[in-house]
Order: C-alpha cells, then structure tokens, then sequence
C-alpha cells in the first residue's frame, strides 16, 4: 500500500515560489499562452480599486469597484488578441519586469488548496521612451495542486496606488 505525504513546508514553499517565477518569466517574455496554462478554469482574477480614506485601520479597498473583474475565459480572449495586429497596445510589445517578493503561504480547509500573498512590483517600458510606469502592491491568491501540476485559482490584486498613472491596464499581473 502507498501512503500520500505532505511536502514539508520547505517543499511547498519552494514549489509555490517557482509557480510564481514561473508565472513572471512568462508574462515577462511575452509567453501569454504558456502563462493561461498556469490558470485554473474556475480563475477570478480581480483588482479592486484603493480608495484614499481618513483615518487610521480603515479598509479603503473598494468592495463595489475594480480595475477588472475577469474570469478565465475573459483572460484567453485578452491573450489571443495580443497575438492579432489589432493589439495597438502592444505594438511595439512594452519591455516589462515583474518583481514577486514576500511570499507567505497559508494551508486551507482543502487539503491541495492554499492562500498565498505576496508583493508585487511591475515596471514597464515602452518603445524609445525614457518614462517607466510602475505598478506594486500586495496579491492574494488561491493556489490549487491539480492533476497538472499547481495553478491559480484565484487571484485579488491591490495596487498601493489610489491613483494609478500606467497609460492603460493592459498589462497582467
């Protein structure tokens, strides 16, 4: 008989940690279908916006209003319009960096399930242009072990800024 075990939590860690320099080598080499690979079919990926608020211990993360509030499906349908000619956007493609910091990881009633934060930081570039827009925060994410491998389930982005000054959001992060 075969007995299932646990990865200690320096196995976990480590396997978590590289879904997500997996994810940012992906989305940083333009390697978008690969990166659609690491969402689950049940995806949210979701960014509330940051409402400025008096006060100290106040939530100021809107409950009502996001940046984006998309599925998987919506995600493919994004990515499969960056490889059409009609992604003005991304013509000529921006040069973009994504900076995963402060990994935690939290277990969850569901045994191959866990909640994992972390820091973000994302810079971008674009064509001949000196001007660096630049995103950060702080991502919650479900993170499910599949029959594939691990995969994002679930992910809620909260930028620190309450007023972003990117040129459009057409990024992913």
């Amino acid at each position: 008989m075969t007995s299932v075990t646990q990865p200690s939590n320096v196995e976990l860690y480590l396997e978590i940690t590289n879904l997500l320099n997996q994810e940012a080598y992906y989305l940083d080499n333009g390697m978008y279908k690969e990166w659609l690979e690491l969402l689950t079919d049940d995806l949210n990926y979701l960014m509330p916006l940051r409402e400025t608020v008096e006060g100290v211990g106040v939530n100021n993360i809107a409950k009502d209003t996001q940046f984006f509030n998309e599925t998987k499906t919506a995600l493919v349908t994004r990515v499969n319009r960056l490889y059409t000619k009609s992604a003005w956007v991304e013509n000529p493609a921006t040069r973009q960096r994504h900076f995963i910091s402060n990994i935690m990881i939290e277990g969850t009633d569901h045994p191959n399930e866990y909640k994992v934060t972390s820091y973000f930081h994302f810079m971008r570039n674009r064509g001949s242009h000196h001007e660096i827009e630049q995103l950060f925060g702080q991502r919650h994410d479900l993170i499910r072990k599949t029959d594939s491998g691990w995969k994002i389930a679930k992910r809620t982005i909260i930028p620190d800024q309450a007023v972003l000054t990117t040129m459009n959001l057409s990024m992913f992060l």
